[in-house]
């Protein structure tokens, strides 16, 4: 495992990266929800080198345009992994590579678990966006990050074969963490669930993670995952981490997400994708 402190000599011979997968929250934006300038001059660099730079976030698409745009990535050989690989889009031509969903019923059975460990939920319908019962702290919070609307509903009221993206247990943590351990242990089989925050448990798709987002997006354009760098620091990153070439732990990551990266970049406060960019990709 590499450190940031650790120096590779430029001498030595590093492996082409075609393909760098960034994490949004913790990863690219600061704590104020910012790129910095270094950051982004090295996202430039990266693409004037011909290495794809795609997001890899769980949040919709909506909550990613305006730093797609701002860095530049709206042409029609730019892409975007959204809801944590659940859809993967063209971002120019608007085609979707990939979706991978589940289904009205799922939302139900997801809901009742909810209401029995006392746990505030919402989730995204392909026909309403974001949707919940009721407008809880963290809801609201997804909404206004994402700058979307929201559409208050009883799930129940959604037919069985509603296609949802992805549905999400959102609560303080002192409540969300012990309400996730009476989650039955069978929907770990039945679906992808991952905790993208202390306050957020994502239930997707069995195979919908950012591993398999990035290494579908990866097929599609004839890299292979030796040629994949992927940069993240929390649990929904696991899988792209598993999957890269090279697997990049934030400087403020969590430990377990250290413990498996190849190496551990600066913190998001300190330019640590840019730091990546140009220690493996411009030097």
């Amino acid at each position: 495992i590499y450190t940031g402190e650790d120096t590779l000599s430029l001498h030595d011979a590093l492996p082409i990266y075609k393909l760098i997968a960034l994490d949004m929250d913790g990863t690219l934006l600061r704590g104020d929800g910012t790129i910095s300038e270094r950051t982004k001059s090295a996202i430039q660099q990266a693409r004037q080198k011909g290495v794809k730079v795609v997001l890899a976030s769980g949040r919709p698409i909506e909550g990613l345009e305006r730093y797609l745009t701002e860095l530049g990535l709206t042409t029609d050989d730019d892409y975007a992994l959204s809801y944590n690989g659940a859809l993967i889009k063209n971002v120019g031509t608007r085609e979707n590579i990939c979706s991978q969903l589940i289904s009205g019923k799922d939302l139900h059975d997801v809901y009742a678990v909810s209401q029995q460990i006392g746990v505030n939920t919402h989730a995204f319908s392909t026909e309403l966006g974001l949707i919940s019962p009721k407008l809880s702290h963290y809801t609201a919070h997804e909404r206004d990050i994402n700058g979307i609307p929201l559409t208050l509903i009883d799930f129940n009221e959604l037919s069985e074969d509603h296609p949802i993206v992805k549905v999400m247990l959102v609560d303080e943590p002192e409540i969300l963490s012990p309400g996730v351990e009476q989650i039955p242990t069978d929907y770990y089989d039945r679906f992808t669930v991952v905790r993208s925050a202390p306050f957020f448990l994502e239930i997707l798709n069995k195979n919908s993670n950012k591993g398999n987002g990035v290494a579908m997006l990866a097929d599609y354009l004839g890299i292979t995952s030796a040629e994949v760098i992927c940069v993240g620091d929390a649990g929904n990153d696991i899988h792209m981490l598993e999957y890269a070439g090279l697997s990049v732990a934030m400087g403020n990551a969590f430990d377990d997400i250290k413990a498996i990266a190849d190496y551990v970049t600066h913190s998001n406060e300190e330019d640590g994708v840019a730091h990546v960019i140009e220690k493996f990709i411009l030097a």
